[in-house]
């Protein structure tokens, strides 16, 4: 698996992560849907500070994801949980980079 760096944008600041070649389509996904939660937060008003921001959408993420996990989709759940938990990995190395 040979890495490749991918830029993606969250809250109008552009960030550098390195990922396989074949997981950057999922990478900027989860950089696209973490940009947009982030971006509802703001737009609430309520939580400001880039920071808190960015926990916050990591909590609402991380809930979707328990909820996602008890739930189970019918069909095949166990390749749904390790995409779901491939993805919050991706999301927490995003957060990481924000500082």
């Amino acid at each position: 698996m040979s890495n490749e760096t991918v830029f993606v944008k969250i809250l109008d600041k552009e960030y550098q992560v390195a990922c396989p070649r074949e997981e950057r389509q999922a990478l900027v996904e989860s950089a696209q849907l973490l940009d947009e939660r982030m971006k509802a937060i703001r737009g609430t008003g309520a939580i400001i500070g880039l920071e808190r921001i960015a926990v916050m959408a990591a909590l609402n993420l991380s809930h979707e994801l328990l909820q996602a996990r008890q739930a189970g989709n019918g069909g095949d759940s166990s390749a749904s949980q390790v995409d779901l938990l491939r993805l919050n990995e991706k999301l927490d190395r995003s957060l990481a980079n924000l500082g």
